[in-house]
């Protein structure tokens, strides 16, 4: 029997990484409205106390407040849902931590429709979209807990705003512990040459387990795992543009403004080949189980490789 993955949070290690983070960096602070809890922020805040401001249900006041602490030198984490961090705080974060260039960390959990049961109300869809429109604002999706950790420590020393996107639900571990994060840098998880699948996210498993299905129906699918959305690997999508011919993207949030979006400017600017795009289409959410939900929005392995198999007959291969 093969081995089941063990599955992680990317929430979870979110908060085990500031815990970490707080160790070894006297200037990190995390701010939280009012949900310490569910985005595990309140670990640090049992360790480091005195470096952990509940702001309450004001994520508007939150993110001005993570700012004038960037201004004076320290390194803010402000947390909460993807839905109000990106939407309720967008003109704090457009204005403070954007337009001032401050090096303010947002770490937005619960994104994407795999909040589940709390609808569509909580489902954030568009975050990506928001943030990656914000001049200098660097964007990350994570796909597990070993590459989140990475991200956190690298949000911390890179110099500007970094919008950071987890999950609420477990998701299987992909990276072993020899695998090295590096904002801007995409990661070929699968070697192929007939067509290549561009993930982020929760949806970087479901790729490879797609990339296995493709296989056993006779196409070599190469697997890219782009957990920076911004700034996107450029060299890496035109790479895979040249050498497959065909791409799929595949993320847990709109086909409009995110993934999909980054990597077809690329190719229409530089490589023009088919792109499919796996994500949400123009739609809001709904209550139901993660697995429900993935399977309602095509969101699934089997949806990728209808995908994949589009995109090679478009390529004309």
């Amino acid at each position: 029997m093969a081995d089941v993955p063990q599955k992680i949070a990317t929430r979870a290690a979110y908060g085990k990484a500031l815990v970490r983070l707080g160790e070894i960096n006297r200037d990190v602070v995390v701010l939280d409205a009012d949900l310490s809890k569910s985005t595990r922020t309140d670990a640090f805040a049992k360790k480091f106390p005195e470096r952990f401001f509940d702001m309450g249900i004001a994520e508007a006041d939150m993110m001005g407040t993570a700012a004038g602490l960037a201004a004076s030198g320290k390194i803010p984490f402000a947390s909460s849902f993807a839905i109000f961090a990106s939407g309720r705080a967008y003109d704090q974060v457009r204005q403070t931590a954007g337009y001032c260039r401050l090096n303010v960390k947002i770490g937005a959990s619960h994104g994407g429709i795999t909040v589940g049961e709390d609808g569509a109300s909580h489902q954030s869809i568009e975050d990506v979209a928001l943030m990656r429109v914000i001049p200098g604002m660097t964007v990350i999706v994570p796909a597990d807990a070993i590459e989140t950790e990475q991200a956190v420590f690298a949000a911390a020393r890179h110099e500007g705003p970094v919008y950071i996107r987890t999950g609420r639900s477990a998701v299987p571990i992909v990276f072993d512990e020899g695998y090295k994060f590096e904002i801007g840098k995409a990661a070929t998880v699968c070697e192929g040459n007939d067509v290549t699948i561009i993930a982020c996210g929760v949806m970087l498993s479901a790729s490879l387990e797609a990339a296995d299905i493709l296989c056993g129906q006779g196409v070599s699918a190469r697997v890219l795992n782009m957990a920076t959305i911004k700034p996107i690997d450029v060299e890496a999508v035109v790479k895979a543009a040249e050498e497959t011919g065909a791409l799929v993207t595949a993320e847990e949030h709109s086909i409009i403004g995110g993934l999909g979006s980054a990597v077809s400017e690329v190719v229409g600017e530089m490589c023009p080949v088919p792109v499919e795009r796996i994500g949400v289409r123009d739609v809001f959410g709904q209550s139901g189980t993660p697995d429900e939900l993935m399977k309602v929005y095509s969101l699934t392995a089997d949806d990728i490789v209808r995908a994949a198999v589009r995109a090679i007959e478009r390529n004309g291969t």
